[in-house]
């Protein structure tokens, strides 16, 4: 399902002046959290902390940011499921979420019972790239390579069962049910020097860490995972155009609060991150990041696109027989 579909419009009400919360439902005191259930100073937490800080601005209360680490995402998601239904804590999460029914046979929480999708924050493409002296130099010559040798090349990954290893399974599957090992490290970072120096020739990354040693000359680009080319890689055909007919695939941003949260906070929260979203600080930092952003999301919307990927990867995720670690 494609994004402009699920997503729909909330047009002008979306960005008009914030209603407060009825008097029924007041805004308690104390400064409202935003819980990142992320490390700090991770492509989570940056974007997070950004929009928090303008967001703040449109809402009765001032937000903060809490990391809330462990068992993947579960820990950070789990305190938020029994929040309070009072709008003051906010779960600011990825792509992980749609995966969590499919990677755990057990939860604390259920990733649909418990929680309304509030604000879609945005989407990250991502790019395959490939050692330079990799004798592929095309999607198609990838294909074909790993056609004709399966379970010989290795893959790299930023993380088990995080949208990189995602889409790369997605990719393997869409390109025909194609064979390759997977060699996931504790982020891009950690992954990247291995790609450099050919021990692990191929990796698909999201955009923006992928582009530096794309323009750089450092790894050789072959494909981006939009629908349609991108205006900061022109060149750089589209995972379509190499022949995987229909392949789509980001990591993507949204907000969420626990179920039972009355629906005029939501509304407040929903239009405050609308808003926050067209402030030209967040807009330009997150373009620099390659985020797609969406200014005008619903909590309809939200909860429609997260119903579509968790239909587009849990049979991934089992497919590929991914489990958390």
């Amino acid at each position: 399902m494609q994004r402009r579909h699920v997503l729909g419009l909330a047009g002008a009400a979306a960005l008009a002046p914030l209603a407060r919360p009825a008097q029924a439902q007041a805004w308690p005191s104390g400064p409202g959290r935003i819980i990142v259930p992320f490390a700090a100073g991770g492509p989570t937490d940056i974007p997070a902390r950004l929009i928090a800080e303008e967001m703040s601005k449109f809402l009765p209360a001032r937000f903060v940011v809490e990391n809330r680490t462990g068992s993947g995402v579960v820990i950070g998601t789990d305190l938020v499921s029994k929040a309070p239904k009072d709008g003051q804590t906010i779960l600011y999460t990825t792509i992980a979420h749609a995966c969590l029914r499919a990677m755990f046979d057990r939860l604390p929480f259920d990733p649909v019972a418990d929680f309304t999708p509030t604000a879609f924050i945005g989407q990250i493409p991502m790019i395959m790239l490939v050692n330079r002296d990799f004798p592929a130099r095309t999607l198609p010559e990838l294909i074909d390579l790993l056609r004709r040798n399966p379970g010989r090349y290795d893959y790299a990954s930023s993380g088990n069962g995080g949208a990189v290893h995602l889409a790369s399974e997605l990719f393997l599957h869409m390109a025909g049910g194609l064979k390759a090992n997977h060699i996931p490290f504790r982020g891009s970072s950690a992954a990247m020097p291995e790609v450099l120096s050919g021990r692990i020739p191929i990796m698909l990354d999201v955009a923006a860490a992928a582009l530096p040693y794309m323009q750089r000359g450092e790894l050789r680009a072959l494909a981006i995972s939009t629908q349609q080319r991108m205006p900061y890689a022109r060149d750089l055909p589209t995972f379509i155009e190499g022949g995987v007919a229909g392949y789509e695939a980001y990591t993507w941003h949204m907000a969420m609060v626990p179920s039972g949260t009355p629906a005029e906070t939501v509304q407040a929260i929903n239009a405050a991150f609308n808003r926050a979203l067209t402030q030209d600080a967040v807009k330009n930092r997150l373009s620099e990041l390659t985020m797609e952003v969406t200014t005008n999301s619903t909590p309809e919307s939200a909860a429609r696109f997260l119903a579509a990927e968790m239909a587009k990867w849990e049979p991934i995720i089992r497919t590929a027989g991914i489990r958390a670690n």
